[in-house]
């Protein structure tokens, strides 16, 4: 783990990098200095189909001249960039800040285009079909990968047309999820809740609140086990958005349905992250994101 953490990396690669750079220069120096032993009439011996013979020529100039020029532009460029280990380079360049220069420019360049939507409410916002096409351009770019292109979501990424909100599905709660991003965790709870048989019951116990098929018998002798869970999903198992518990009653499996997902869920636990995408977003790209999005659960009040 050292390794990671030393100097050793930074200088094994500006060592590697300055003697290749040595190298070339020995290489030129030594096919300018080299003999190869020669007949009589500057020939290497070496002859070809019969009369097809290598002369001992030097090499062109223009191509000597060409190698002393790339020789000469990697010392320069390693001085004004960064190659060298760690070393930042005369002029401070780096990719990173490249990147950031270009974003901060088509910013800039796009704020007039944004600043009309960021006035107004995202219920009216939604309502605007130029910046619902703007939302969606930015749905696909950031968020798409995870909750799907048509915003239903995979396992794991929740669905976001079904308006089944973990954390609430207010527009303010969306700015807030898309801005902060999300941790969610639920801890293993296999061992409070007793044996495996009584986290097999409190698994038919977890069905029954949704109605879905489940063995009424294990699930009456699982539901006392319930209080194990009832701190963040309530006693009633309908979730808390306070501290984005799942509602257990709907019926809306995030992580897989059955009782051998549901078993799974309480043996292992489950962490998931929504990242924040204040660092990738201009508040008000964020203001439109949020209204498209609300716009996918509320496509009444969205027309």
């Amino acid at each position: 783990m050292s390794d990671f953490t030393s100097n050793f990396w930074n200088l094994y690669v500006a060592g590697i990098t300055i003697l290749s750079v040595l190298a070339c220069v020995l290489l030129l120096w030594f096919s300018g200095k080299a003999k190869a032993m020669t007949a009589t009439d500057n020939t290497t011996g070496h002859v070809w189909d019969g009369d097809l013979r290598e002369m001992n020529n030097p090499l062109p100039r223009w191509w000597v001249y060409m190698f002393v020029i790339t020789i000469l532009f990697a010392v320069v460029y390693f001085a004004l960039y960064p190659g060298l280990g760690n070393y930042k380079g005369s002029l401070g360049w780096t990719s990173a800040g490249q990147h950031k220069s270009e974003v901060d420019k088509g910013n800039a360049e796009t704020a007039p285009l944004y600043a009309k939507f960021a006035a107004m409410p995202p219920e009216e916002v939604a309502k605007d079909a130029k910046a619902m096409a703007i939302g969606e351009r930015l749905f696909m770019n950031n968020c798409a990968q995870c909750h799907a292109s048509d915003a239903r979501g995979n396992k794991g990424f929740p669905n976001l047309t079904d308006n089944d909100w973990l954390h609430g599905g207010t527009p303010e709660k969306i700015k807030e999820t898309i801005t902060q991003g999300r941790i969610g965790n639920m801890p293993p709870m296999g061992a409070a809740v007793g044996t495996s048989e009584d986290v097999q019951n409190l698994a038919q116990y977890v069905l029954s609140l949704s109605g879905s098929p489940h063995d009424s018998v294990k699930a009456e002798l699982g539901k006392s086990k319930f209080v194990t869970c009832a701190a963040c999903h309530g006693p009633d198992g309908k979730g808390m958005q306070a501290v984005g518990a799942p509602n257990l009653t709907d019926n809306i499996w995030l992580h897989g349905f059955g009782a051998n997902a549901i078993v799974e869920q309480i043996n292992k636990g489950k962490v998931n992250q929504m990242p924040a995408q204040n660092t990738l977003l201009t508040a008000d790209q964020i203001h439109v994101l949020t209204s498209y999005i609300w716009g996918l659960s509320n496509k009444a009040a969205a027309k």
